[in-house]
């Protein structure tokens, strides 16, 4: 009976078949009854037990599939190799740039793997395999390789298309919230290349190694998985200036429509200035003001002050500053 901690215990045989197996099959497996490959639940008490004194791996292994850190990496041991990659978390709510490791200890008859939190491209090596039986533990490891690149183009294409939509936003209706949105879009196309970089570097350490059980054909296609984790981070690159180009288009026009209002407000004071002037110096409260005791005073000094902004506008207009 299966345990919270063993998610799947799996034998594949020569005849791809695919037999499921409780703890009691996998104390019995021996080397020669076919491939296979444990799924643990890292958290769990019990996945700590059996991999620390039951397992029988190499000592420098219990702590590394059980260990919190999940920067992607190859380490050679032996014929075997220990490896730790990085898949998007496409759990229900979850944020897909917050990402998901899987640690995997892999030789020529097993694989023990472990994780934190649910990757799906695991349950998906498992249905591959009832279309095309695998091969060997190599086969297993490109597979789920190739599954969790996959699995990100639908996260990267999402945010090509957001940049894709602000740019349109900002040559028909910019508006100051788009900041907001293309922060968070930089943001995010920074941390999925940060958290992807190292994977790059764990699959080409895997394809150098010199391992039984990994054939020449699985050297090829693990290549080709790794140059499309390569044309990924290239398009977050391209993401992240194309977010820095709109970004600065977007600054480029709030910038001339604030000079536009500023522009303006000198304007308007430009013209009030020298009629705030007169009519504040006229408004003082003393003897000998001009047109006091004349019935037409006010219009003569009204006229006065539209002739003056007459006076202004044409100037200001010869000058084109309008």
């Amino acid at each position: 009976m299966m345990s919270d901690a063993l998610i799947h215990a799996l034998l594949f045989d020569d005849s791809g078949n695919i037999r499921t197996l409780d703890w009691d099959g996998v104390r019995a497996w021996r080397p020669g009854d076919g491939i296979l490959w444990l799924h643990l639940d890292a958290s769990a008490e019990e996945t700590r037990i059996w991999i620390v004194q039951d397992s029988q791996l190499p000592n420098v292994v219990p702590p590394a599939l059980l260990a919190d850190e999940t920067r992607p990496r190859t380490s050679a041991i032996g014929d075997g190799a220990m490896i730790v990659l990085r898949g998007v978390n496409l759990n229900p709510g979850a944020n897909p740039e917050d990402m998901v490791s899987i640690r995997l200890w892999v030789d020529a008859h097993r694989i023990v793997s472990t994780y934190r939190r649910t990757l799906v491209s695991v349950p998906n090596v498992v249905e591959s395999h009832r279309q095309r039986p695998v091969s060997g533990t190599g086969d297993i490891v490109v597979r789920l390789a190739d599954g969790l690149t996959e699995r990100m183009n639908d996260v990267i294409d999402d945010l090509d298309d957001r940049v894709a939509e602000l740019e349109q936003a900002v040559l028909q209706d910019p508006d100051t919230k788009m900041r907001a949105e293309l922060a968070d879009l930089r943001r995010d196309a920074i941390k999925l290349r940060r958290y992807l970089a190292p994977q790059r570097e764990a699959l080409s350490r895997l394809q150098g190694e010199s391992l039984s059980w990994f054939s020449d054909g699985e050297h090829l296609r693990l290549r080709e998985v790794s140059d499309g984790l390569i044309r990924q981070l290239e398009d977050l690159d391209e993401i992240r200036e194309r977010a820095i180009v709109v970004q600065a288009e977007l600054i480029n026009y709030l910038s001339d429509q604030l000079n536009q209002r500023m522009y303006v407000l000198s304007i308007v004071a430009a013209l009030f200035l020298p009629l705030g002037f007169l009519t504040g110096l006229l408004g003082v409260n003393v003897g000998g003001i001009p047109g006091a005791e004349n019935p037409y005073g006010f219009v003569i000094f009204s006229a006065i002050l539209i002739v003056l902004t007459a006076a202004h506008l044409w100037y200001f207009n010869r000058k084109r500053w309008f």
